[in-house]
């Protein structure tokens, strides 16, 4: 928690002025039970000894001064409680924002670690539980002991009041409560927060898997799991709520009780001539602040666990370190050099996976000239290409681009250089426009139209009444799957680097559309280098290089002709998929 709290030193001028308000606030309210007990004494002693000069300008004096000790109260807790929550909202900024960056830097590996449920859930509703800590702490340190301490002296100052035991019965009675809630709730309040997470977990697959819920006839089934989910969480809230809601009646009853003891035990002091009873009614307020002061700092031992565990697990985020890092004297590609690739004896193996899913992989994607990767399902073709960015790290072996081993230069300089476009199309909320100009949002228009056209997603952009300024859903829900691909493309395009890595990005397009969309890309990518992904083979046929992969090895490298000589993996393939005639041809 206070590796959190660190984050509020740029608040310092608000938490001082809570800090001096409370204070001014705690001893205006002790200074009120004194002006209740003389007007009560002096009044009624005044009122015997000459009932005839007896005036109200006394009670009416002292009836002011106290107005004004309870405005000057009211000012102070007003102030305390907006300035509170400019804190606890400027700290949830922060630290929404550090945990944005944090994730951001995250490689796959850490993504696998902590579920998108998860992180959604640490950087929102763990965050508000710091939040609302926030807003009571302040009072819990500052306010809570001034009047607790405060209240305990002036009583036991006052002529060595014989009540002052009943202060102890009070506080022994309210610890003694909160303790035993707290014993019963606090295995609740850590087991909260993980069912949040399974909730939103059971809730985003539910959401992203629709269409295959709906095609499977599971609708049944998934509402079942959600039901679970959501009937775990609703007991354990009830459960919860319920202990902090038993948990107010019975303080009540405790301070009604104190209440009535005082009254019991003051009216029999009185009657012995032993106090006053402005006495007893200043002592009935100061124990009704000095319980209420003990009931502050029990609730927030109610409220800290929830929040001691949301930091920890915001913690877990933020000091998660990552696996992919920039060097500490980075180097930078020769601008001279235009996107050579090189493989050497890279091999790669999955942080929790048994062995290695490739092994000595070499080869050179030269600039000018298409470099495409084709083999089985799960022969480490994507693998391959997302060690180029870096998405993950190479287990051994390095991958050089002119020259330069992609870990010696920072991810912000390799993936200038890089035009990804994964195998399933990624698409943005927004329009057309922004999602093509992502890059770069200040593009001329003329250079986004020309990736458009590239990519062959003019004809359906110009088909839409907005055209470029049309609307897209969140993830391209609105837009088929061809169509997603197509924009996707047009994006690296757009951003003209020097190496175009293509994951499996044209499964979606149809024969016509991919053959005119690969001429199009050709004239583009003269002088860059790209390299492709592909399980059609119609796909890398002209490619000038064709690397053949087979359980994380290469079995084959060359042309299109060469490799339906020399690799039986190959040639096999090619003929699952063509004719030997469409072949030749």
């Amino acid at each position: 928690m206070l590796k959190l709290f660190k984050n509020m030193k740029q608040s310092w001028i608000a938490v001082l002025a809570i800090v001096i308000l409370l204070i001014i606030q705690a001893n205006a309210d002790l200074a009120l039970p004194d002006y209740i007990s003389r007007i009560v004494n002096n009044g009624i002693t005044e009122a015997t000894i000459n009932a005839e000069s007896y005036q109200n300008s006394y009670i009416l004096l002292e009836g002011l001064k106290m107005l004004g000790v309870a405005a000057i109260s009211m000012i102070c807790g007003i102030s305390v409680m907006f300035l509170s929550a400019r804190v606890g909202a400027k700290l949830g900024k922060t630290l929404r924002e550090k945990i944005f960056k944090k994730i951001l830097s995250f490689s796959i590996s850490e993504f696998k670690e902590f579920s998108t449920a998860s992180l959604i859930t640490r950087s929102t509703n763990d965050i508000q539980q710091i939040q609302n800590l926030v807003s009571m702490m302040f009072r819990v340190i500052v306010y809570a002991p001034i009047i607790g301490i405060g209240g305990f002296f002036k009583v036991m100052a006052a002529n060595k009041n014989p009540m002052a035991w009943i202060i102890g019965v009070a506080v022994i009675s309210v610890l003694a409560i909160v303790l035993l809630l707290f014993i019963v709730s606090m295995p609740k309040f850590k087991k909260l927060q993980e069912l949040v997470d399974k909730l939103n977990l059971v809730s985003r697959e539910m959401l992203t898997g629709i269409p295959v819920i709906r095609a499977f006839n599971t609708e049944k089934k998934e509402e079942a799991r959600f039901e679970k989910a959501n009937k775990n969480l609703m007991k354990t809230f009830i459960f919860v709520n319920n202990a902090m809601n038993l948990m107010m009646p019975t303080l009540m009853m405790v301070m009604n009780f104190i209440s009535l003891l005082t009254i019991w035990v003051g009216a029999k002091n009185v009657n012995i001539g032993a106090i006053q009873v402005g006495d007893i009614m200043a002592f009935l307020q100061y124990t009704m602040q000095i319980v209420m002061a003990f009931l502050m700092i029990s609730m927030i031992s109610i409220v800290l666990p929830r929040a001691s565990m949301s930091a920890k697990r915001i913690n877990e985020v933020l000091e998660k370190e990552n696996s992919i890092k920039d060097p500490e004297n980075p180097k930078y590609f020769d601008k001279d050099k235009k996107g050579l690739v090189q493989f050497k004896n890279v091999s790669f193996k999955y942080p929790d996976a048994d062995k290695a899913l490739l092994n000595n992989i070499n080869f050179i994607a030269e600039p000018g000239k298409t470099t495409a990767i084709i083999g089985s399902t799960g022969s480490g073709k994507s693998t391959i290409v997302n060690l180029i960015p870096r998405f993950y790290d190479v287990t051994a072996g390095e991958i050089l681009i002119d020259g330069v081993n992609i870990k010696e230069v920072t991810q912000k300089e390799l993936r200038n250089v890089i035009g990804f476009v994964p195998q399933k199309g990624v698409l943005f909320s927004g329009t057309i426009e922004s999602n093509i100009k992502y890059s770069n949002e200040n593009m001329s228009d003329d250079k986004m139209k020309e990736a458009a056209e590239i990519a062959q997603a003019v004809e359906f952009i110009e088909e839409k009444e907005d055209k470029y300024k049309s609307e897209i859903s969140q993830g391209g829900s609105n837009i088929s799957g061809g169509q997603k691909q197509r924009l996707s493309i047009s994006r690296a395009i757009a951003k003209d680097p020097e190496i175009f890595i293509f994951d499996d990005s044209f499964s979606a397009l149809d024969y016509k559309t991919d053959s005119k969309l690969r001429s199009a890309l050709s004239q583009k990518t003269k002088n860059k280098t790209v390299i492709i992904v592909a399980q059609r083979i119609n796909t890398v046929l002209n490619a000038d290089q064709i690397i053949v992969l087979d359980n994380g090895e290469v079995v084959g490298k060359g042309t299109h002709q060469e490799l339906m000589n020399n690799s039986e993996i190959y040639r096999q393939i090619a003929l699952s998929q063509l004719s030997k005639e469409e072949l030749e041809g």
